[in-house]
């Protein structure tokens, strides 16, 4: 059963006065309130303590041979700014308790006080001491609140991504983004590292991909001068330059099978050995990134299985552009605010509705290139259907012009819907916002007409 005593054996005064009656009366005091009491006779020793044990609050005698309270109260400052430092002082030096106020002393105690006055101001600095610690925290927190501001997403399967992240960020767990080449995966990796505590760390990337296999093994772990032919100098790698933040491994799918195992064994021991040089500890936090299908490549012997599970501690898959339909006018407007240098061309209706029914196999990257390209071509205040590109206005007037072949002796009007309803949700792999924007009504009112006509997706 734990006692009084032992509840507040972690609030730890430390008492530094050479009277030794009055250090002894006052020690009692504090303990007879619950503190948990330290004391020293001389500066030497109070400081000697003060290192040793790791006190929150450490009351000192202004007068003492030797050290004096205000040299103790700057050393202490020094090391450890947080501590809470109250000095004690006769009333006819006053002003030195002053002085003391002005180096960073919480509070003072003329002589004599009474036992009552002691207990308030070590209360009192405790108190100010927790909300201190609760203000840090709240800043801390504050500081790991991630911005996605330019990331645009209201469709399910963004926000879900976002949710994810919002989760996963403030931990070290390793994280693997996977989606389509163009959907934003250096993005959501920067927002993990944003929104973690290694943000005010280096956030270094590099694509496996770009890179020759040959060099690459010195991209991620470097080399000394004279390790190889060429190597005229040393080279610090990826995992270094990253030490105490975020390594951005993108395209990991991509990288050479003989160097998964050097990769693998780096992360198991965070330990990295350059080329030619003597291994060292690294402190990363590794992100990657692949479009592959790992499942496939570990299937056909090209990605090591033991290092798709150390890398995917947690997945996130990012959907393509055409599976988020719903984002597409939202990311042209941003888009269209960002290259237009504070005034924003305007958009017709039919041109984004073109833009929206067009399948995007670049993603995001190709939405943002085609509104950049028309922002600095456009001379007029409204992009038209006219000023986009031919290929975009005729693989969506395909789509459109998909005919529903009628019987010679007819057909009711209803059922011409429920088959349109069903091709255009065949066409778009049974997507419901998809399939509503391609036939350009809300998905609600689609909703409805799928109950109405029992419309269900094949099993």
């Amino acid at each position: 059963m734990s006692t009084h005593k032992d509840a507040n054996k972690s609030r730890k005064v430390l008492l530094i006065d050479d009277d030794e009656s009055l250090r002894r009366v006052t020690e009692y005091s504090l303990h007879s309130a619950g503190f948990h009491v330290l004391s020293a006779a001389d500066g030497k020793q109070g400081l000697a303590s003060f290192r040793k044990d790791n006190p929150q609050i450490v009351i000192t005698d202004i007068q003492m041979p030797g050290m004096s309270g205000l040299e103790i109260l700057q050393q202490i400052k020094a090391e450890r700014p947080e501590t809470m430092v109250i000095v004690v002082t006769a009333y006819s030096s006053v002003e030195k308790a002053v002085v003391a106020m002005k180096e960073g002393a919480y509070d003072y105690l003329s002589k004599p006080f009474s036992r009552d006055e002691l207990v308030m101001v070590v209360e009192r600095a405790f108190t100010f001491l927790g909300l201190q610690k609760e203000n840090q925290w709240l800043r801390d927190e504050l500081n790991y609140q991630i911005d996605f501001s330019h990331m645009v997403g209201i469709s399910d399967g963004m926000q879900n991504v976002f949710d994810v992240v919002r989760k996963v960020a403030p931990t070290e767990a390793s994280v693997l983004i996977t989606g389509e080449s163009g959907t934003g995966k250096e993005l959501i990796a920067r927002a993990l590292h944003q929104g973690g505590p290694r943000a005010k760390g280096p956030f270094v990337a590099i694509n496996c991909a770009a890179i020759p296999a040959n060099l690459l093994e010195s991209e991620l772990f470097g080399h000394v001068r004279g390790a190889f032919t060429g190597a005229v100098n040393e080279r610090t790698g990826k995992f270094v330059q990253a030490d105490g933040g975020t390594l951005f491994l993108d395209e990991v799918g991509e990288m050479p099978m003989e160097l998964q195992p050097k990769l693998l064994r780096v992360l198991q021991e965070m330990e990295v050995e350059p080329i030619g040089g003597e291994s060292r500890s690294v402190n990363v936090r590794i992100v990657a990134a692949t479009n592959q299908d790992v499942d496939t490549a570990i299937e056909e012997g090209l990605f090591r299985e033991d290092l798709y599970y150390r890398l995917s501690v947690i997945p996130v898959e990012l959907p393509p552009l055409r599976k988020r339909v719903e984002d597409i006018p939202l990311l042209v407007r941003h888009f269209l605010k960002r290259f237009s240098n504070g005034s924003p061309l305007g958009i017709s209706d039919e041109a984004l509705d073109v833009l929206t029914a067009y399948s995007w196999p670049g993603n995001i990257r190709e939405l943002q290139n085609l509104i950049e390209r028309l922002v600095v071509l456009n001379q007029g205040e409204c992009i038209e259907c006219q000023h986009l590109p031919i290929k975009l206005r005729t693989a969506t007037s395909s789509k459109r012009n998909q005919v529903i072949e009628l019987p010679a002796e007819g057909y009711p009007l209803e059922e011409i819907e429920k088959e349109a309803i069903i091709q255009a949700l065949e066409l778009n792999g049974w997507n419901q916002t998809q399939a509503a924007a391609f036939l350009q009504m809300p998905r609600h009112a689609l909703i409805y007409r799928l109950e109405k006509y029992d419309i269900e997706k094949p099993r």
